[in-house]
């Protein structure tokens, strides 16, 4: 919950000793109350991304309450409009909130009513201007050409600036980042950015490749060179030419292949199995690595002259738990993303999603973050699931359990959302939910879960 601090309040009613008594209340709760005689008036002093709220009473002369809301909901249709009715109107409270008010007070209203309403009012502009900002500052970042930096904090900003200095340098770069931490974008921003962007970009996880046969892989081989190459290929670094090689997982490249990679890097030429004419390459090489390569190198587990032609410009990619500020900013990206493609709504973080986020230690980094937005956009708008929720089932290896215990979680916290949703009538669930009333009995003793004690809950 956010302090009070002098958050704006406009007041609105044409009777000053209404309009007084509200705006004490709310200087006493520690907001900076703005009265105003009419609707006109207020409309005229009201700026974009206003930050506070309107309170105004229905009942005015020219301009009422209602044509007040609607106007500020043509201007800004997330902000709080809270319309005060009289005593027994429940018609009009009613076509208030169906013309989109946030809430009605309902002369007359005790000062603690008033307060609480315009606290809740505060907190969902707070979360729609912060919403609002991420927002903006993804297209902002999405203007920018090839893959995206998203973060402003100072760490990704200096990221941000040398990838763009180095991309229109013709260098080799060593990567250097926790797995997860986007080590492979910052190398197709490197690409994308630098002249050689028209060209391939050939990623290769040195890791995942057979011994056996990376060196064909990489290198290439002529017909018949050994048994089974019946015709001639063409390795990955000669498809490179004119562009990008990237290597992840440097440190996994065996010993022997390391001394040919580094006559690769030294000649800039290729020679393919079984060929005695070597190709000559233009390629910019990057490479990428999770470990300590001088460290491996003097362990004896690299080549110290190849680390040594690698390390002439070093990125370190810092990992997301040390530029948390950029964690809701790059969920909302992941989220856009996901909801895009799936053709789904991306939803909003609230106060106690954010929280999580930014309590959570993301082990993953960058790649587990954007797996919890994808999960969450598919989940989240469904079936209410919460962030902190989801990230307790990350914390505590949810992730790993067997997948009929999976099913089981999922299941028993759908019934609970729709128990709640409809606040324990069972007929309503079973039909919605299309089970017949006894197995929808029996799943709810399975998970001991009971109508009766949602039947009084204010859940939605």
């Amino acid at each position: 919950m956010h302090e009070a601090v002098d958050i704006p309040v406009m007041v609105v009613d044409d009777e000053p000793h209404l309009r007084i008594s509200a705006s004490q209340t709310l200087e006493l709760a520690g907001y900076a109350p703005a009265p105003y005689a009419g609707a006109e008036a207020t409309l005229d002093a009201l700026e974009s991304d206003f930050p506070g709220v309107i309170v105004s009473d229905i009942r005015m002369p020219g301009m009422d309450g209602m044509a007040l809301l609607r106007e500020v909901r043509r201007r800004d249709p997330d902000l709080p409009v809270i319309l005060i009715t009289g005593h027994g109107d429940i018609s009009t409270a009613v076509e208030a909130m169906r013309e989109g008010a946030w809430d009605f007070l309902e002369k007359p209203f005790a000062a603690e009513r008033l307060v609480e309403v315009v606290r809740r009012g505060v907190e969902k502009r707070r979360l729609s201007l912060e919403n609002r900002r991420l927002r903006a500052e993804l297209e902002a970042q999405q203007a920018a050409p090839g893959p995206r930096l998203v973060g402003r904090t100072p760490a990704i900003q200096r990221l941000a600036s040398m990838v763009q200095r180095i991309s229109q340098v013709e260098t080799d770069v060593l990567l250097f980042g926790e797995t997860g931490a986007g080590k492979d974008l910052v190398a197709r921003a490197i690409h994308e950015r630098s002249p050689r962007a028209g060209h391939p970009f050939v990623a290769i996880n040195c890791g995942a490749i057979p011994e056996s046969i990376i060196e064909s892989e990489l290198f290439g081989h002529e017909k018949g060179s050994f048994t089974g190459a019946v015709e001639r290929r063409i390795g990955k670094f000669e498809h490179a030419n004119g562009g990008t090689v990237f290597l992840d997982e440097i440190e996994s490249m065996p010993l022997a292949l390391q001394v040919k990679l580094l006559r690769v890097l030294q000649e800039r030429s290729v020679e393919r199995l079984g060929a005695n004419v070597p190709v000559p390459l233009d390629i910019r090489v990057i490479a990428a690595t999770k470990v300590d390569l001088k460290a491996a190198a003097e362990a004896g587990v690299f080549r110290e002259d190849l680390y040594y032609r690698l390390d002439v410009v070093t990125l370190p990619i810092p990992p997301l738990r040390e530029r948390r500020e950029d964690i809701p900013l790059l969920f909302q990206h992941f989220a856009v993303v996901a909801a895009n493609r799936s053709g789904l709504e991306a939803p909003s973080l609230d106060a106690t999603g954010i929280a999580a986020l930014l309590a959570h230690d993301w082990p993953g980094n960058v790649r587990e973050l954007r797996n919890l937005a994808e999960r969450y956009v598919l989940l989240g708008a469904a079936f209410d699931y919460r962030l902190e929720a989801l990230l307790a089932g990350a914390e505590s290896g949810a992730g790993e359990l067997p997948l009929p215990q999976q099913v089981e979680l999922f299941e028993k916290s759908l019934l609970d959302q729709a128990l709640a949703r409809h606040h324990g009538r069972v007929s309503e669930i079973s039909e919605r939910l299309g089970l017949p009333r006894k197995t929808l009995y029996d799943k709810l003793r399975k998970y001991d879960l009971r109508a009766e004690d949602y039947r009084h809950s204010d859940a939605p």
